[in-house]
């Protein structure tokens, strides 16, 4: 009232329907601007996103566009099949189910959130997933495999997000799959995504690549993988296949066949009982790996799925289940007078015929070196080899000399005259140091101790499993160093072809007949029990500071032909005679019964 009645007094002329039309038409004035503002700002922001979408990530947009239309999809190739000597299956193939994500579906931050959510349902931390996605990149048009080999729950889970959510797929592949567990684990190995560096390494390699990572899948990689193939496909916005637009199928990786014979091999892993420790049998004549067991173990299997944290550790733990113990350096104690013995006969200071006093204890150097039990009294190789006199061996071992062991030792196929990268397989050589080398190798001048715990196979001198085998190999079978290996296509070619030692018959027949003497009446004997044909071996009690001693074993059969040479390390075993010595005979006992099979 107080406004229409000073509107009044200014226009007295006005009527109240005037007034009332002038203050409308203010209202709708004022409405048409502020309407036009809106709209002003509604088209200014979509230009600017116009701009932005077609200007600035124009070619970004149309490049994703497109890739949610088309993809193209690796396809796996079936990897080479591995089968022992007599075609049964020891690594294969088997269908699973893998988790793929797509990269440029999502923001970083989006796939952030997304990986919180996938974590829950594959037991993944989300750092995994998101790790994965950052080392492909978020612009990358190809998928990246996040776990595979899921279980039944896990799928079912998964299967219906992977329905409402683009970038997320399920595929079936296959996966590596090792019938028999964890045998002969160490030698087959197993199979794993690429690394970054083997990527690169390998430009024709798709992401998500498999490869071997250890062992024969490692070492044959190049004939196991095969060539992955590739589908170019049609999809919807949710990642759904519409059609296929072309194929190029894989090509499956070559079968691979071994030299390891399963049976033996089972005979081996069960007397070794994953005990800490080593057992190799390999053919005397050809080189030839039948057996090769190391302990403690592990499943090659746990490598198709997702590898944990918790899974890694406990394969890095103490026992060092990855450890192969066949291609690693132990003192060999007693099996090593067998190198002692031709060092001493090929040097040319002792004779087949020459004997030697043996004692309670005998002083070299001013210092007392013990016999393992009483005295032989004179005795000859054959029966130092027979009882393992230590003081026969203490003073033929200063008198051939440490240059002559070392020589002989090498000859024999200990300290890097086996070709390793042949083998296959990561390992190292034994040692068998000169005064010189040990200068070398530890800063430390020769003693005369070094050379007295040389001649019974201790102090510096240590020897694989592997190479035990072979040096066992080369007394029995006449003088010839093998070459062992893993590949059966490798036998009886240049590659593995034997090498003629410089060892003399006279030699040969009296360390040979030694080592037989050892199984005849000394102490081996309990391997010559008349199950299987005589044989000819060697214990050994490895004493180690501190701790319980390791037994040692080689030994050969039959005697006089033989046919199978085979080494064992038992780390704790206490005696050769009682906890390596078994373990060899049980080897012998299945070869020779499936022999006529």
């Amino acid at each position: 009232m107080t406004q229409d009645f000073g509107l009044y007094s200014k226009f007295p002329y006005l009527g109240r329907g005037t007034v009332e039309q002038t203050r409308s038409k203010h209202h709708r004035l004022v409405q048409a601007f502020i309407m036009m503002l809106v709209i002003t700002n509604f088209i200014g922001i979509n230009a600017y996103r116009i701009v932005q979408l077609q200007l600035v990530q124009g070619e970004y947009n149309r490049e994703r566009a497109e890739n949610n239309r088309i993809r193209l999809m690796p396809v796996a190739a079936s990897r080479g099949t591995i089968y022992d000597r007599k075609g049964r299956i020891l690594a294969s193939n088997r269908l699973s189910r893998s988790v793929y994500l797509w990269p440029q579906e999502y923001t970083p931050t989006k796939w952030l959130e997304m990986a919180t959510e996938l974590s829950l349902i594959l037991d993944i931390p989300a750092t995994d997933i998101i790790n994965k996605l950052e080392a492909t990149g978020y612009n990358s048009p190809l998928p990246v495999r996040i776990t595979s080999n899921i279980d039944r729950s896990t799928f079912v889970a998964l299967a219906e997000k992977a329905g409402e959510t683009r970038g997320v797929e399920l595929r079936t592949e296959n996966f590596r799959h090792y019938p028999h567990g964890s045998l002969a684990a160490h030698l087959i190995g197993y199979t794993g995504e690429a690394t970054k560096e083997e990527l690169i390494a390998n430009p024709k390699y798709p992401m998500g690549m498999i490869v071997g990572k250890m062992g024969i899948e490692r070492s044959a990689n190049s004939a196991l993988e095969g060539v992955w193939g590739n589908r170019l496909i049609e999809v919807d916005a949710k990642g759904n296949e519409i059609q296929e637009l072309g194929v190029e199928n894989p090509t499956s990786g070559k079968p691979v066949k071994l030299t390891i014979d399963l049976d033996i091999q089972k005979a081996a892993e069960k007397a070794l009982g994953n005990r800490r420790g080593a057992a190799v049998a390999i053919n005397p004549k050809t080189g030839e790996v039948l057996a090769m067991a190391s302990g403690p173990t592990f499943n090659p299997s746990i490598f198709a799925g997702q590898m944990t944290r918790e899974k890694w550790q406990r394969l890095q733990g103490a026992s060092k289940p990855f450890l192969n113990r066949a291609l690693q350096g132990y003192p060999p104690g007693s099996t090593f007078k067998a190198v002692t013995s031709v060092a001493a006969l090929q040097s040319g200071k002792y004779s087949p015929n020459s004997k030697v006093g043996t004692y309670n204890a005998v002083t070299i150097g001013g210092i007392t070196f013990n016999e393992h039990s009483g005295g032989y009294g004179v005795i000859g190789f054959r029966d130092a080899l027979a009882y393992s006199s230590n003081t026969f061996y203490y003073q033929v071992g200063v008198k051939t000399g440490p240059e002559q062991i070392s020589k002989w030792g090498r000859e024999l196929g200990i300290g890097g005259s086996i070709d390793l990268k042949l083998f296959g397989l990561d390992g190292n050589h034994g040692q068998i140091p000169t005064p010189k080398e040990k200068e070398e190798m530890y800063g430390e001048p020769w003693h005369i101790a070094d050379i007295v715990t040389m001649g019974i196979g201790q102090g510096l001198v240590l020897v694989t499993p592997l190479e035990s085998s072979v040096m066992v190999s080369t007394i029995a079978n006449g003088g010839y160093r093998v070459q062992p290996h893993l590949l059966a296509s490798q036998t009886n070619t240049a590659a593995t072809k034997s090498i003629k030692t410089g060892l003399k018959p006279a030699t040969i027949n009296t360390v040979r007949e030694g080592l037989i003497d050892v199984v005849r009446k000394g102490t081996a004997r309990r391997l010559n029990d008349g199950t299987i044909p005589l044989s000819g071996g060697k214990t050994g009690t490895v004493e180690l500071p501190g701790q319980p001693d390791n037994a040692m074993y080689i030994g050969f059969a039959p005697a006089y032909n033989p046919e199978i040479a085979v080494a064992v390390a038992v780390e704790g075993g206490g005696y050769g005679s009682v906890g390596a010595a078994p373990i060899a005979k049980a080897i012998f006992d299945t070869y020779f019964a499936n022999k006529g099979k």
